[in-house]
């Protein structure tokens, strides 16, 4: 029952805010729009607590207003709405997936997305390539799911090259991103489990890294920490059972 409330509660508020984005998105200023999609997901957060019972703790230090490239696991629908509570405006890259929802493309194109297909290869030329121009002076986070898609507990996809295209040009720092969300509410599943969930934010990785070098310290980063966070969450599990 707490499962059906919530997901009613989501799909509802999901269906309010995207349309007031969609006519904010038509005005010449981007920051209303910026504003009210943070305020959707300080909401979600707020009801995925009271009402589905996931907590969310932040560990390590979630970059604001920094040039900086967050690499994080995805394991879940939440996972941009929350990385939006937590750190606030970003410029992330988003696969194309989300252009099943009506009206959010033109939303996220205006708040500054890159939309991407689910395989890794941009949905029109140059379109990684233009994200990156527009990154250069700004002084917010840059977020990418490195294995483009939603991963499942314990699974590891193949780490794709956009991630260090744009630490390469732009060379900025990435921070890795672990969680164990997919415990608490897994990829796109309708059923959600009570309990805490754990985003961490972990040492950054240096500017200059050799593309092997980096491709592999950012992958041991966020699958070891991700792996011993998911064993943390089931065993915190089998001792509530």
């Amino acid at each position: 029952m707490r499962s059906f409330i919530f997901n009613c509660l989501f799909w509802g508020i999901s269906a309010v805010f995207a349309l007031t984005c969609y006519g904010l998105s038509w005005l010449p200023w981007r920051t209303p729009l910026v504003k009210t999609m943070i305020g959707y997901a300080h909401t979600i957060r707020f009801t995925m607590y009271w009402v589905a019972g996931i907590k969310i703790e932040v560990r390590g230090t979630p970059p604001k207003g920094q040039p900086v490239i967050l690499a994080a696991k995805h394991q879940s629908y939440a996972d941009g709405p929350l990385m939006l509570a937590i750190s606030g405006d970003i410029n992330f890259v988003i696969g194309n997936g989300i252009e099943k929802f009506p009206l959010i493309n033109r939303i996220v194109r205006i708040a500054g997305a890159t939309m991407v297909n689910s395989q890794g290869n941009t949905t029109a030329a140059g379109a990684l390539e233009d994200a990156i121009s527009r990154s250069h002076g700004e002084n917010r986070p840059i977020l990418i799911y490195p294995e483009g898609g939603l991963a499942a507990i314990g699974e590891t996809k193949r780490y794709r090259k956009g991630v260090y295209k744009i630490y390469q040009t732009l060379e900025r720092p990435v921070i890795p991103v672990a969680t164990n969300l997919g415990l608490r509410w897994q990829q796109e599943d309708w059923e959600k489990s009570p309990g805490t969930a754990v985003i961490e934010f972990l040492d950054p990785l240096p500017t200059g890294l050799p593309r092997e070098i980096f491709m592999q310290r950012l992958q041991d980063a966020v699958e070891t920490r991700t792996r011993a966070l998911e064993a943390e969450g089931q065993t915190f599990q089998e001792q509530m059972a």
